[in-house]
């Protein structure tokens, strides 16, 4: 096999989110009937039960009127429209951010995502990242040809932090890795940093030269109104060393325009932007116009979403803790659900195919997460919640008979 097969081999995409049509299940046999109950698609949110921000499709539409102007942005994006979310992201996170030199538009926070890594990941560089976490961080570290130096992170542990090992985060940083990697909240186990291990991140990457990579995607959709610390915004770290990663295609529903954003370090975002112009030019032009809604919605409606979510969690929360063979820490932002079965007698990849021509659900394979995680299951919850609540009934029918099937 070739280095390129070998590569691309890595980036398998049967199991990311909304691949499943990808799935071989020819060798499946249900060992029941079928479930009925309306088909939920755990992989991903539900755009239609949970609509964009109010007047976007209407802002689309604007730009597609202003025509050539707005369709052909400078590589970073529309400079007014830089200055407009850079000057509210700044109020959000207390960052001060120079629309000019320290900012991108880019085609989701994907897209950012790969620019950032493209721009501080060469051959054998060692990169740290968390385990759990975003599925896209190991893969896009190995298409880089970078040598991923993993971190622990153990939800179970504490209520009161999201659990990552700090001290061997600083043994990594010790042994050569200039690149930390997360997700906050993190995804898939929805829980958040807190500032106590944020300021040691910042003190580690300081100490040691590193620079820090931090997806921010879900840090408006806050349950309880917990604390959420910004990186960006410690003075403890180096600006030059942070990129931060965010955009409104989850919490508010846009992600179909295929928006994100990414601020931080100049040198990077230049960068970023080169790597851009060879990969994308630049976001959607007309969809840049949608990001004026941001951080713009309507008096009430974000905070509106907020509890509508938090309802649809406590409901398969407590459906998953009443029942047994379970393990699952409540999520403190986003919209993921990161369960544990305790007992199954199969592959978590032969279960999730079984799960969806069993009960109509789809949810996305722990292993995905993480090489580990092989009894572990990730569920979208921003979801219709009727229909949510069902699906999570399903899934604990189909585990609950796999279970009983093992202990005969």
């Amino acid at each position: 096999m070739s280095l390129i097969e070998e590569k691309f081999l890595k980036l398998g995409a049967e199991y990311a989110p909304g691949q499943e049509v990808r799935q071989n299940t020819n060798e499946i046999k249900l060992r029941f009937d079928k479930i009925p109950g309306t088909p939920v698609d755990f992989s991903h949110g539900d755009v239609d039960a949970f609509k964009p921000i109010p007047g976007s499709l209407d802002v689309f539409i604007e730009g597609v009127h202003i025509g050539g102007k707005q369709a052909y942005t400078e590589y970073r994006g529309s400079m007014d429209i830089r200055e407009n979310v850079a000057k509210k992201l700044s109020n959000f996170t207390g960052a001060k951010i120079n629309a000019d030199k320290n900012f991108i538009i880019t085609p989701g926070t994907q897209g950012a995502l790969f620019l950032a890594m493209g721009s501080t990941v060469a051959k054998g560089d060692k990169v740290a990242i968390v385990e759990p976490d975003y599925f896209a961080n190991r893969k896009l570290v190995e298409f880089f040809d970078g040598e991923i130096v993993p971190i622990q992170m153990d939800y179970f542990e504490n209520d009161a932090s999201a659990g990552l090992d700090l001290t061997q985060l600083e043994e990594a940083f010790k042994q050569g890795v200039k690149l930390f990697l997360f997700s906050n909240p993190n995804n898939p186990v929805g829980v958040i940093y807190s500032k106590d291990e944020i300021l040691k991140i910042a003190e580690l990457a300081e100490r040691y030269g590193a620079t820090v990579i931090v997806d921010q995607l879900y840090s408006r959709q806050i349950f309880e109104k917990r604390t959420f610390t910004h990186l960006c915004a410690q003075d403890i770290v180096n600006p030059e060393n942070v990129i931060t990663i965010i955009g409104p295609s989850k919490t508010e529903s846009l992600s179909g325009y295929r928006l994100g954003v990414a601020f931080g370090s100049a040198k990077i975002i230049d960068r970023m932007e080169k790597l851009q112009a060879i990969v994308s030019l630049r976001a959607g032009g007309y969809s840049q116009a949608v990001l004026k809604t941001w951080f713009s919605e309507p008096k009430g409606w974000m905070e509106e979403r907020i509890l509508e979510h938090q309802a649809i969690r406590d409901d398969l929360v407590s459906k998953l803790q009443e029942a047994n063979g379970f393990n699952v820490r409540l999520t403190e932002a986003g919209s993921y659900l990161f369960p544990r079965i305790t007992q199954l007698d199969m592959p978590i990849n032969e279960f999730v195919k079984i799960l969806r021509l069993q009960a109509n659900v789809i949810v996305t394979p722990g292993t995905e997460f993480g090489p580990q995680f092989t009894d572990s299951f990730r569920v979208n919850f921003s979801q219709d919640h009727k229909a949510a609540v069902s699906a999570i009934e399903r899934v604990i029918q189909v585990v609950e008979a796999y279970q009983n099937e093992h202990v005969k």
